[in-house]
């Protein structure tokens, strides 16, 4: 089934846009993608019909809210693969689903337990595990990249002692777009009998999840990237660790009994969902995945990346052009440098000429260190994006580039 890109088009308003008396390009789906059409219609629909507290009512409004978020709640299980609903946790984001397993499974981790990252990780696979060496003296073990940003694999065999208690990595770069081979990866953990977090957040909205075929021990991802609501998010959990874990936050929604001697928790998953839930977000992301599996993520994904292999091959084409990974099968997302100019002027002149690019560091100083630079400028592509808009922002980039780099 191909694409109809102009009617797929006609569903995001905000791309009939103009900055600074251009036509927008928006290239900065890897930081939040742009929202349909249908999914801004959930929202009006579910504040105009349907809102009332969740889980916590016998009135009818807040029966259809309950119902609502429980079927986003089964759409993702059925998107990802999971076994059971029990499996899916709802948060605020990739970066909370991060840090309830860090804070929670944290909390069984001993004085001299390594932890395995690698370089490529984005901070919010980073910074968690660095807070909890406040309370347990842990070791933060790294795995390097070669020169094309895929992961040594014989450098993260070697990682292994008897010591290491979790391995977390990126499924995907954000950055560099490495896919990472994480099958192979948690294959490799789990002969060691350690437990595996996969950072989905850019793999959810470009690939097919299956955490089963994975066999990943926990899975975060976020809606904002998946043409969904900002706010809300997924945390997938193997159910014999979700129910051996802790509360990751107290409050409401989440207890069985409540007394000041002792309180029980609510069963899985809704322990882990404290306080009142963005009920409106949760109810659109389902809209969103509706959205996503009617184009079908397969011809998403197919249709991205000819743009990225359209963009790579016209801004090869530029002298002093530096592109940051290029591993075989990378996602839809090019950083790059041109000669000596710096990222922050290029994407502020790149602004001007009406296209939106993301600059800086990407919440991956240890990765721009590794590669010896301060920050790139980072393309990103959805299904929104043309051809047309590729051919023009690679012409943005030479004419900038002549700017900069006289």
């Amino acid at each position: 089934m191909s694409l109809d890109i102009d009617k797929i088009r006609a569903d995001y308003p905000i791309l009939k846009r103009e900055i600074s008396g251009h036509p927008l390009v928006y290239l900065d789906s890897a930081a939040t993608s742009q929202t349909p059409r249908q999914v801004v219609e959930a929202i009006n629909e579910m504040y105009y019909r349907h809102k009332a507290n969740v889980h916590r009512g016998v009135h009818t409004m807040s029966l259809e809210a309950t119902d609502m978020v429980e079927q986003t709640r089964e759409k993702v299980r059925e998107w990802i693969n999971a076994e059971s609903t029990e499996e899916v946790v709802f948060t605020r984001g990739t970066t909370e689903g991060i840090n309830l397993v860090a804070s929670s499974m944290g909390e069984t981790f001993a004085n001299g337990d390594e932890i395995i990252l690698t370089v490529m990780e984005h901070h919010s696979n980073i910074v968690p595990w660095q807070l909890l060496q406040r309370h347990k003296r842990i070791r933060l073990r790294v795995v390097p990249i070669d020169a094309n940003g895929d992961l040594n694999m014989s450098a993260y065999e070697d990682m292994f002692t008897e010591n290491t208690r979790f391995v977390a990595v990126t499924h995907v770069s954000n950055v560099l777009g490495t896919v990472n081979p994480v099958r192979r990866i948690i294959e490799i953990a789990h002969s060691h009998g350690v437990p595996v977090l996969v950072d989905g957040a850019q793999a959810a909205p470009h690939l097919r999840v299956d955490v089963r075929a994975l066999d990943c021990d926990f899975y975060a991802f976020s809606s904002h990237k998946m043409y969904g609501p900002s706010g809300v998010g997924v945390l997938y959990g193997k159910k014999q660790w979700l129910s051996r874990m802790t509360p990751y936050q107290g409050g409401g929604e989440m207890i069985g009994n409540v007394s000041f001697e002792k309180t029980t928790f609510a069963e899985l998953p809704f322990k882990f969902e404290a306080g009142t839930p963005d009920f409106v977000g949760v109810a659109a992301f389902g809209a969103a995945i509706d959205y996503m599996k009617a184009l079908g993520v397969e011809q998403m994904a197919e249709y991205e990346h000819g743009l990225l292999t359209l963009a790579t091959a016209e801004l090869e084409k530029i002298d002093g052009m530096r592109i940051f990974g290029t591993s075989a099968g990378k996602g839809a997302v090019i950083s790059f440098l041109v000669g000596q100019a710096s990222a922050y002027d290029t994407g502020l002149l790149l602004d001007k000429l009406g296209f939106a690019v993301r600059t800086g560091h990407h919440c991956a100083q240890p990765l721009m260190t590794h590669l010896g630079v301060q920050g790139t400028v980072r393309v990103s592509f959805a299904v929104y994006n043309t051809e047309e808009e590729v051919l023009r922002f690679a012409q943005a980039v030479a004419r900038v580039s002549a700017m900069l780099n006289r």
